[in-house]
């Protein structure tokens, strides 16, 4: 045989496809006048208008036309019919005789006929075979057979995989620039250095940051040549920078080439830029194809109109999507209408299955009907799979058993995890036990994370660790300028703490605000803070206003406010009122302190004397 010239290759035939992965568009006319032209040379003769001839019938689904025009050419030396003689055989199902031919046109040369062999090998399982044909494809630049070597590396877990991937991504193909992204983002994730090369990743390439950079070029290259998951993993990277716009048009590429998590993820975009309507439009296009989030997206929508009925149906069909999400807020539906039963029968579908926050959730359910041997076991599972809520929910657990010493483990779990509450509560254990620098340290971690009750009890040991200074020895601008804890008392303080409404006040009284003094002590009073009632009136008094100082120390007293009451007293003796000044120290002597008791009791029995002359 003649060595035979690559002059025709098949175009795409369903099992092997160009270098480029993509189908240009054809002007059906032109094509039809050039196969006329072809079909007049073959006919005279000529051997490479054969070959095109049948390429081109055999690519239209023509195999009884292009059989005899790819034989001729084959017969006539030509390793591309050969190939494509190989293809068609392999289509009417003589895969041993496309065998024969992939040989004799990979013997003369031809990477596409070295690629076919390799592929044949590997699918009877001769893998050697197999190797051998890939890499003589892939030597000779062939994208389909470096690819091919790499899948078949990457299987067996050869570190030689990486580089074919590279060169295969390099040469157009876009499956394999898409894995070798999705190699090169696992990588950046885990960092350089961990127990094994990444498969497809050349390993010696650079971690990290650079990975990363890396990846998302080969994702667009992947995802420019219509590969949607590459759309879509390019849409996520760009989303999470924050280049919604360009997120979305990948998003919306992906997603219009059928990929249901694209879908999904624009209409979160969508939602989020305040188009709900269209988001739905393409909920329920990634819903329909089995998209799970999707469902519960769908879902919450529908609960949020008050669309009940709507949104379990389409909870269930995030379940029937196998995501737990749809029973945990199918359970959460529940109970917003009361159905406790049911409610806690989904929970315990969704935490079965390992979903954490439905096994917290079911573990309040129990808890709440007192079954507290019921709700521990799940508290335990969820703080476990590393529910913070959980971890706090334990230690309050066993904090009402008594288990202090378990309980500070639970909270100190918790509070690593940054749960406001649970610092909190380690740091009020750790000033109990007098560690005031890890107390100090749990606090601020608190009390940054909104806990007022956290920032006011930072405010206390910032306080008390203040030396006392004269009054003589205060200047103006010591007056003016406010300390660390002083913020803290007002943060507090506006985020309505009434002791620490209180103590500000009495900060503001303490530099002359009287004003400020007043406005704090009256927020105090009137979210119910005794101790603010009373300094309210004592401020008012020294402003002259005691008929309203009276008021508001009525309010204390009638809270029990032992000052207040016997201040009452007071002023209603003066007032020449002794029958309800003697009620009032009576009412003081009761509420102590001692003191006051004391101090209540002389009143009181002067009154009675007065009353009794």
């Amino acid at each position: 045989m003649n060595v035979m010239g690559d002059k025709a290759t098949l175009f795409e035939t369903g099992r092997f496809v160009q270098p480029s992965g993509e189908e240009p568009t054809r002007d059906e006319a032109a094509e039809a006048a050039e196969e006329a032209r072809r079909r007049l040379r073959a006919e005279a003769g000529d051997v490479e208008s054969m070959s095109v001839l049948g390429a081109m019938l055999l690519r239209r689904g023509d195999l009884d036309g292009a059989e005899p025009q790819l034989r001729a050419a084959t017969a006539a030396g030509d390793r591309a019919a050969a190939n494509n003689l190989g293809v068609l055989l392999h289509q009417r199902g003589y895969p041993e005789e496309a065998a024969g031919w992939w040989r004799i046109a990979a013997v003369a040369g031809s990477a596409a006929a070295a690629h076919a062999l390799g592929r044949h090998h590997r699918e009877r399982g001769d893998e050697p075979a197999a190797e051998y044909w890939l890499r003589q494809s892939a030597e000779q630049g062939h994208a389909l057979g470096a690819y091919a070597l790499a899948d078949l590396l990457e299987h067996r877990g050869d570190a030689h995989a990486g580089p074919w991937m590279r060169a295969a991504a390099e040469r157009g193909h876009r499956e394999a620039a898409y894995r070798l992204a999705r190699a090169l983002d696992r990588r950046a994730v885990v960092g350089e250095g961990e127990t094994g090369p990444d498969p497809g990743v050349d390993a010696e390439a650079p971690a990290g940051t650079q990975d990363a950079d890396e990846a998302e070029q080969w994702y667009r290259q992947a995802a420019a040549r219509g590969h949607r998951r590459a759309a879509l993993h390019l849409g996520a990277i760009l989303e999470k920078r924050g280049e919604l716009k360009e997120a979305g048009r990948w998003y919306l590429t992906s997603a219009k080439d059928g990929e249901a998590r694209a879908a999904c993820a624009l209409g979160f975009l969508l939602r989020d830029a305040g188009d709900t309507e269209s988001a739905a439009v393409w909920w329920l296009r990634a819903a329909q194809d089995g998209d799970g989030n999707a469902a519960n997206a769908l879902g919450a929508l529908h609960a949020e109109r008050g669309e009940t009925q709507t949104a379990e149906r389409w909870y269930r069909a995030a379940m029937d999507a196998g995501d737990d999400n749809g029973a945990y807020n199918l359970a959460l539906l529940c109970v917003e209408q009361g159905r406790t039963a049911q409610a806690e029968q989904w929970y315990r579908r969704a935490a079965y299955a390992g979903h954490r926050e439905a096994a917290n959730a079911l573990a309040i359910l129990l808890l709440q009907v007192g079954d507290t041997s019921g709700a521990e076991p799940w508290f335990s599972k969820a703080a476990e799979a590393g529910s913070v809520d959980a971890a706090f929910n334990l230690g309050i657990l066993y904090a009402g058993r008594g288990e202090d010493r378990v309980a500070l483990q639970c909270y100190e779990r918790a509070a690593a995890a940054g749960h406001t509450e649970a610092a909190l509560q380690v740091g009020i254990a750790r000033l109990r036990e007098g560690d005031e620098a890890a107390a100090e340290r749990h606090l601020r971690c608190a009390a940054g994370g909104g806990s007022a009750e956290a920032a006011y009890r930072l405010a206390a040991v910032l306080d008390a660790r203040r030396p006392a200074v004269s009054e003589h020895e205060l200047g103006e601008s010591s007056l003016n300028v406010k300390t660390e804890c002083e913020e803290w008392y007002e943060r507090a303080a506006s985020q309505g703490h009434r002791r620490a409404q209180v103590r500000v006040g009495m900060l503001a009284a303490a530099r002359g605000d009287v004003v400020e003094a007043a406005r704090w002590y009256r927020a105090a009073a009137e979210a119910g803070s005794r101790n603010g009632a009373f300094n309210l009136g004592l401020l008012l008094a020294r402003e002259g206003s005691e008929p309203e100082a009276a008021v508001w120390w009525e309010r204390a007293a009638d809270a029990g406010h032992g000052r207040a009451a016997l201040r009452l007293a007071l002023v209603y003796a003066r007032r020449g009122e002794l029958a309800e000044g003697q009620r009032w120290a009576d009412r003081a002597v009761a509420l102590g302190p001692a003191e006051v008791t004391e101090r209540a009791g002389r009143l009181r029995d002067a009154l009675h004397e007065e009353l009794s002359a």
